[in-house]
């Protein structure tokens, strides 16, 4: 419990997974590894899927940005069942010292963010906290109604669905690196690398990259599941993926889209962007002889869309393919961006 980030798996199955309330039948997607959403049964065939997330307050990106990822961050989540968000509940638990002017700021962002995705904000809690000086602001949730036939869910990828990635690894944990120690990119890498990673971070919503390639009709994209790069990175999210759907997974390392700029600012902070927290890059899984629409649907809007491998049975593990030699993929519990962070606090970098 003592490590930063997400709590490790073992713990959240023994701990919390045994542990969720009353069982309610219309609950037909409840919390599991790997699953993105739940997703509750409602009349007339219609269902709700919800999700929550952290709150982000960084003084070191600014509260514009902040803002930008406290809303996208959980969009993206409710993106992965091919629909946008609807609703929208927020818990702020703010610094005592924020200032009423930054905060009128931050929740003007907040609102504008919502008010581009059609997110209604629909209630919460906002309160200042004596003590409250971490660069997470609270929590908040949400939700959106479709038919259940057309919500998508990541435990439902099957056998032999090619696995694509949009965009490229270490989206987010590059940015925010760059961003919040600006002096150190721009000495150690120069400053078009820095301006290359500044420039990734309004590149971390994948809402757009889901609902393009769901296309105009759901149900005949040949998508089968989405799930959204968060902690872990791109390697992470295909690992989490084939776990929720009971799979196993063979992934070519070559494959894996890399970027100049976050592999530079990956390689000065020692971090391996295969892993490292990639939010703006979406993970999905179609069936075989779809891939090539989903592709050109998302390119004619600009997205960049890579074919990294396929979903195998279970039986055949999770496999990482690397000079034609197949190893077990191994999915590491702690991101290395927290102590990349962290080390770099530590150490003064500017």
């Amino acid at each position: 419990m003592k490590e930063l980030g997400k709590i490790q798996h073992g713990f959240f199955e023994d701990t919390i997974l045994q542990n969720c309330g009353y069982k309610r039948k219309e609950v037909s997607c409840g919390p599991g590894f790997g699953v993105d959403v739940a997703v509750i049964d409602l009349p007339n065939g219609l269902a709700m899927a919800t999700a929550s997330d952290p709150l982000s307050l960084i003084p070191s990106l600014g509260l514009e940005e902040s803002a930008w990822l406290s809303v996208y961050l959980m969009a993206n989540d409710i993106a992965t069942t091919g629909h946008s968000a609807m609703y929208a509940q927020f818990v702020l638990n703010l610094p005592a010292h924020f200032s009423a002017t930054d905060f009128k700021t931050y929740w003007n962002y907040i609102h504008l963010f919502c008010k581009e995705m059609h997110v209604a904000i629909t209630g919460g809690h906002t309160g200042f906290i004596e003590g409250q000086n971490s660069t997470i602001a609270g929590g908040g949730t949400l939700t959106t109604i479709a038919s259940k036939t057309d919500l998508l869910i990541s435990k439902n990828a099957e056998v032999g669905n090619v696995l694509l990635v949009t965009k490229q690894c270490a989206i987010s944990s590059s940015a925010i690196l760059a961003m919040s120690f600006p002096e150190t990119v721009k000495n150690k890498l120069g400053k078009e690398i820095y301006d290359q990673g500044c420039g990734l971070f309004y590149k971390t919503s994948s809402v757009n990259d889901a609902l393009v390639a769901v296309g105009s009709n759901i149900n005949n994209s040949g998508i089968t599941a989405m799930h959204d790069v968060t902690e872990g990175g791109v390697l992470g999210a295909i690992y989490e993926l084939a776990i929720a759907s009971g799979n196993g997974a063979r992934i070519e390392n070559k494959s894996l889209p890399m970027g100049e700029a976050q592999m530079r600012i990956c390689d000065l902070f020692s971090i391996d962007p295969r892993y490292s927290i990639g939010a703006g890059s979406m993970i999905i899984a179609v069936r075989r002889g779809h891939e090539k629409d989903v592709i050109s649907r998302l390119k004619d809007q600009n997205i960049d869309c890579t074919i990294v491998g396929e979903l195998t049975e279970k039986e055949r593990g999770i496999k990482l393919i690397e000079d034609n030699k197949d190893s077990d993929l191994l999915y590491s519990e702690k991101d290395p961006y927290w102590n990349a962070f962290f080390k770099a606090y530590q150490k003064e970098w500017k």
